[in-house]
């Protein structure tokens, strides 16, 4: 039995478990980790033997160094100060500083820049939602469709004296936006995300629905921004075996008189909102849990790999909340 040190012995005597813990330890429970590192191994050892110099990091603490830093939304820099400053962190990890140190900060750039340059995230993304359909959390009834704004950073005090140029402005309401947009499919039963698209932010909704719906589904749901999806799915207008099931704009509700015809659709819209509600649960996980707020990187494709992340790990929250095992587990 390796022998552990004072500062851990130290820590695993204190009183309370904080939410970090907690979390933490559920995480380390729910994510495939043998399944991921059979999946990167791969690109991550490429022609490893007979090479000289110093063994990379073991791919497993990468990949757990890498889901901290969308966990807790840190930079590369902040985030090997957190592991120094956090045994919580160390113990997730499996880093003893009484032998080793902390990877440090480029060591994390260049692992992410490996993931970027062979698409390892979208293969993340896949292992983990192949693993839950394992567990049949993915029922293939249907999909949700939604999309939400992430904002950049609008100042041209850089080196290029621009914004990015990937990024777009748009309009929601009376305010505009800068950035890019998120779009994603969630499973209409579950609300797991099965599929997930970056584009600019002035990009129309409807049109990425192409590239979030499932062959085999047999509903799918969107708010008034996706009227006319069936364009996109290519279904004939009018169809009566339609997959659309789309909001009303509210406009056309209030131009309606009263009578018992608009109640009726008044509870059929209800009756679709209660169902595409499950859209939301993914934004919530990365917005409010995650801290994802603001585009960190410059790009699309940079951001897009992060998104594949994130909502990967996201569909683990939701997935241990499904059974039972998230209960005050929130992400200090």
């Amino acid at each position: 039995m390796k022998q552990i040190s004072f500062a851990q012995a130290e820590h695993q005597n204190k009183k309370k478990i904080t939410r970090r813990e907690r979390f933490l330890t559920q995480m380390d429970t729910l994510v495939p980790w043998q399944r991921l590192t059979d999946a990167l191994s791969p690109s991550y050892f490429p022609n490893s033997a007979g090479k000289r110099g110093r063994p990379p990091t073991g791919l497993e603490r990468m990949l757990r160094i890498y889901f901290l830093q969308q966990w807790y939304a840190l930079a590369d820099e902040a985030l090997e100060d957190a592991i120094y400053d956090s045994q919580a962190m160390r113990d997730f990890i499996g880093i003893d500083l009484a032998i080793e140190s902390v990877p440090d900060a480029t060591t994390l750039l260049r692992f992410r820049h490996l993931l970027e340059k062979h698409a390892l995230t979208q293969r993340i993304f896949e292992e983990i939602n192949a693993s839950l359909a394992e567990q049949g959390l993915f029922m293939r009834e249907g999909t949700i469709v939604d999309a939400t704004i992430v904002a950049a950073a609008p100042s041209t005090k850089n080196k290029a004296r621009q914004r990015d140029p990937e990024m777009k402005q748009t309009r929601k309401g009376n305010q505009w936006f800068f950035g890019l947009k998120a779009h994603i499919g969630v499973d209409a039963v579950t609300g797991l995300t099965h599929s997930v698209a970056a584009t600019s932010a002035n990009v129309a909704d409807v049109t990425m629905a192409g590239h979030l719906v499932r062959d085999d589904d047999k509903r799918v749901y969107g708010d008034a921004g996706y009227t006319g999806m069936w364009k996109y799915l290519d279904e004939e207008k009018g169809d009566p075996d339609s997959r659309c099931w789309i909001a009303a704009k509210r406009g056309t509700l209030k131009k309606m008189d009263d009578s018992p015809r608009k109640t009726l659709l008044l509870e059929f819209e209800k009756i679709k909102a209660s169902i595409r509600a499950k859209v939301e649960h993914p934004f919530h996980v990365i917005k409010s849990l995650f801290g994802y707020r603001k585009v960190r990187y410059k790009g699309l494709a940079k951001n897009q790999a992060q998104l594949l992340t994130l909502f990967a790990l996201s569909n683990l929250v939701l997935a241990g909340r499904c059974r039972g095992h998230a209960d005050g587990a929130r992400v200090s």
